[in-house]
């Protein structure tokens, strides 16, 4: 990675949430399928909303990488 002036901490607030991101929709969407599988709305819906945490997780990730860690 070439150095852009931005210092590790600003790439790495990026990545961080870029990774709980991605980390956040994997356990909603294990969720969402053991709720459907169990027939449990409650465990389906849980994992909905964990999987759209997690995507908005990777959107501030990418805010972060397009605008500056100070978002």
């Amino acid at each position: 990675m070439a150095n852009d002036g931005r210092g590790k901490e600003y790439v790495m607030g990026e990545l961080k949430d870029k990774i709980k991101g991605k980390s956040n929709e994997a356990a909603g969407q294990a969720k969402e399928a053991a709720g459907k599988a169990t027939n449990n709305p409650e465990l389906k819906a849980e994992g909905e909303k964990q999987q759209l945490k997690g995507k908005g997780q990777q959107v501030k990730g990418a805010v972060k990488g397009a605008l500056g860690d100070k978002v």
